[in-house]
């Protein structure tokens, strides 16, 4: 497998973006999770999915364009539902969570115009559904490097200020703390690497490598922190073991490392019913 890698240009880079995908989604997952915000994710996927069939659109029907990168109309899209999503939010301040089917709805409604306008399904919108070992190129490759750069920077700049406000919004608005800018921020780079993740899981699937290894790592971690780096770690394991499976066994990418996701959480859960059984009979016996 090393040597296959050090070959092929499309297995490097289906491998370093996985690795950078696997790092950022958990990490972003964790806020997520905490904040109760992981319908989002949903919500930003399908309408990112409306930038990619506008962006296979623009390449059926305009023809100097027909090498232009749909990850681009995805980027655009994906942050534009972001901050669509935010407004209504501020305009439905009692029901802040009719914002996510609303776009969720546009989204879906879009993508169908856009896939109906480019005479229908195509190989290269299957593998932006459901990920590709294959389908990653080397500017996709650079693109979620500069994603990863970014984003990094943001988490690193604003760690304290995203956590106050994951655990207690009603106290950092009271300390006098720009929550809405800061949530503004937050929810722009969620939909940046959820749109730089279709590539490697899927547009479909992209949420549940958001969420699945922070379901895992929660029932064992001992604190917040630990919590992010045990997420991180999962993450990594699904995404390298799913790129393994999915080159082994020639399936999509995203299937395989969203099915190694949920076998890790079994295993987490598993270990952990175990060993209270275990706490449990030692008790009985002392």
């Amino acid at each position: 497998m090393i040597e296959n890698i050090v070959r092929f240009e499309f297995l490097q880079n289906a491998f370093l973006t996985g690795i950078m995908i696997g790092f950022l989604a958990p990490f972003l997952g964790v806020f997520i999770v905490v904040r109760r915000l992981s319908l989002i994710a949903d919500a930003l996927s399908h309408i990112t999915l409306a930038g990619i069939a506008a962006g296979l659109l623009i390449q059926a029907k305009v023809a100097f364009v027909t090498a232009f990168n749909p990850l681009y109309t995805a980027l655009l899209f994906s942050v534009i539902g972001s901050l669509l999503i935010e407004k209504l939010r501020s305009l439905y301040a009692s029901f802040q969570e009719l914002s996510i089917p609303i776009i969720l709805s546009g989204g879906i409604g879009l993508s169908v115009i856009f896939i109906s306008l480019a005479n229908g399904f195509n190989q290269d919108l299957f593998y932006y559904l459901f990920g590709s070992i294959n389908a990653i190129s080397r500017s996709d490759m650079w693109t979620v490097f500069a994603i990863l750069i970014v984003v990094s920077s943001v988490l690193v700049f604003l760690y304290k200020e995203l956590v106050f406000l994951s655990f207690d919004e009603e106290h950092a608005k009271a300390s006098g703390m720009p929550t809405k800018k800061v949530h503004f921020v937050f929810i722009v780079i969620v939909a940046l690497v959820i749109a730089a993740s279709m590539r490697i899981v899927g547009i479909m699937l992209v949420s549940a490598l958001m969420t699945l290894p922070v379901a895992t790592s929660i029932r064992i971690a001992k604190g917040f922190k630990e919590t992010i780096v045990l997420s991180i770690v999962f993450g990594e394991l699904a995404v390298v073991g799913g790129l393994v499976a999915a080159y082994y066994l020639e399936l999509p990418s995203g299937g395989t490392i969203v099915m190694v996701s949920i076998a890790l959480l079994c295993i987490v859960l598993l270990w952990k019913k175990v060993k209270l059984m275990f706490v449990a009979k030692t008790a009985q016996i002392d």
